[in-house]
Parts: structure tokens; sequence; C-alpha cells
């Protein structure tokens, strides 16, 4: 992409509004210390299962102390550990682990856990599940493995949920993916309960927090914002979704992996720049954005402060004092 040496004479000014929360969420946090750590009580080689999160920097860093990324168990050597990403796997993968003598430690998101064992709870009382979510994305992929064939049910966009017929109305439940459109998932849901007025649904959000303050922080700056870069990756549903919203919200706004892919033509014309960050995205790309914005123009940085995160959740027993 281009890349332009700083205008000659005086810098064009350039207001920043910086969202917060962005960035890192405490399963993130939690999955990369759950590598590093077995790092260091196991040595490497560690063996990944999936990207751990949904981050190419997070990935190389890892890969530089020992971990090795696999899409598949085939691929992880007899007597090496796996670790399973954040975004949780099929039931029937710690199971072949544990048939090939394996040792596995499970990364899954405590929140991706708490809508597995919902869909359990559903499928326990007879009831059919409609999930919520994007096909082929690896937190669906595991849901749809935590229950058996023909009990769940994708439903990806309101034109689904108006068209779906279950085989008894009466009978069903809904969950959703950790990190969709809080407000798509509202459309949708409502269609739902429409339609299938006895359908239960989850005890607490399944949108996980972080998702929904983030969104609800680009809500806020995206009307102040000529535009909005949202650092994540291609694949981060989390990251496309602060895209989408930014944009709904009133500001044209484009999802770039780091500062090297920015395009400068793309920021032709804008004061005004609102920047946020995916919940797999580390602070550094953050400032590595803002650093080199600054060398462009005359920036007046700010960051528009929303909700306060203090959540955090335990390490897997055994590596608390790795």
């Amino acid at each position: 992409m281009d890349r332009v040496s700083p205008p000659q004479g005086s810098k064009p000014p350039l207001d920043l509004l910086i969202a917060a929360p962005r960035g890192f969420c405490a399963g993130v946090d939690r999955a990369i210390r759950i590598v590093e750590l077995t790092i260091k009580k196991l040595g490497p080689p560690v063996y990944v299962r999936h990207e751990i999160v949904h981050n190419k920097h997070v990935v190389d860093a890892l890969k530089a102390k020992g971990a090795v990324f696999v899409e598949e168990l085939d691929e992880v050597p007899d007597g090496r550990p796996v670790v399973f990403s954040a975004h949780g796997v099929p039931k029937a993968v710690p199971h072949k682990a544990a048939t090939r003598g394996l040792d596995f430690v499970d990364a899954t998101c405590p929140l991706v856990s708490k809508v597995h064992r919902e869909a359990e709870r559903q499928v326990a009382a007879d009831r059919h599940i409609l999930f919520i979510g994007h096909r082929g994305h690896p937190e669906v992929i595991g849901t749809l493995g935590q229950v058996p064939e023909g009990k769940m049910t994708l439903v990806e966009t309101l034109a689904d949920a108006e068209a779906i017929a279950p085989p008894d109305p009466d009978r069903l439940a809904f969950l959703t993916q950790t990190t969709l459109s809080v407000d798509d998932t509202s459309d949708i849901v409502a269609a739902l309960r429409r339609r299938f007025p006895t359908i239960e649904g989850p005890r607490g959000e399944d949108i996980c927090y972080a998702t929904s303050n983030r969104q609800a922080a680009v809500k806020e700056i995206a009307p102040l914002c000529d535009a909005m870069l949202v650092i994540g990756a291609a694949n981060s549903s989390n990251s496309v979704r602060l895209a989408e919203v930014a944009e709904r919200a009133g500001a044209r706004a484009k999802l770039i992996p780091c500062v090297e892919a920015l395009d400068l033509n793309w920021l032709a014309g804008v004061r005004t720049l609102g920047i946020t960050a995916g919940a797999s995205a580390p602070e550094a790309l953050v400032r590595a954005l803002v650093d080199h914005l600054k060398t462009l123009y005359d920036v007046c940085e700010r960051e528009v402060a929303g909700r306060l995160e203090t959540m955090t959740f335990k390490l897997p027993r055994g590596l608390e004092a790795a």
C-alpha cells in the first residue's frame, strides 16, 4: 500500500479519537498465557490446534517461543502436548486426543464454554437449538460439535430466521455465537421470538461483554469521525463487526491488520479519524499506527473512554504455578 513521506512544510492537522475499550479481552489474554505457560512447563514444541486467536502478530510471537500451529490433531506427533484454541472445539477433538494419549490443554474462552454447556442443557431438555452464527467460523464449528448431529440448526441471517421451519415449533431454544453484531443479533432474536413464542433463550447474554463493549465504544465515536480504522484480522469475527458498526453509525470504515497495510490515499480529506482494535489485536499495533500518523500529520490524540473492563478468567489447573 502507499507509504508517503511527510508533507513538506507544516503537517496537516488530524484529530484522532481512540475508542476505549479496545484490543485484547480477558479470553484472549488467558488463551495466549495458556500457550506461553504450557511451553514454559513442558518445553517446546507445543502444538496448537488452529490459531490460538485470530491475529497473525500474536501467532508469530508464539511461534517464536516454540508454538507450532496445526489445523488437525493428525498433525500433532505422539508424545507432544496440544492446546485447543480460544474459539472452542467439537467434543470429538478432546476425545480423539485422549484416545491417542496426548496431553492437551483447553484454552476455550470461558464465555464460549458457557454456550457449550447451555447447548447440552437444552438438548437434555429435548429442545432443538437454533444457533445464531456465521457458518464456518471455528466457534460455530465447535459449538455445533457439542451436541448430536441434527439437534442444532444454524441461523445466519434475518432471512433465515423468517424462513426456518423446525419440526416442532414448541420445543425450541436459541443460542448465539459470542462475537456477533449486537444489533443484527437482536433483530434475529426478535424474529424468532415473534415466530416461536415459546422458544427458550439463554439464561444470560451470549454475545460476550468484550464484543458488546467494543461495539458500543465505536457507536459513540463514529458519528464524530470522517472515517474509522479498525485494527484486526480479516478472519476475526469481532473485528469485522466493528467495521460494520462504524459504517452504520455514520463513518467510512476500513479493517486493516497493521499499519503496514494502511493506504494513505484512503485518508484523503479526513480531518477526524477514529481508531479501534478487535479483541484479538495487541495494543502495540494501535500504537504503531498512531506513531506513524504522527510522522505525517499534526496529530491531536484523544481517548474516548467507555465501559471499564475488569473481567479476568482463571487459568486451567496445573498451569497457575507454571
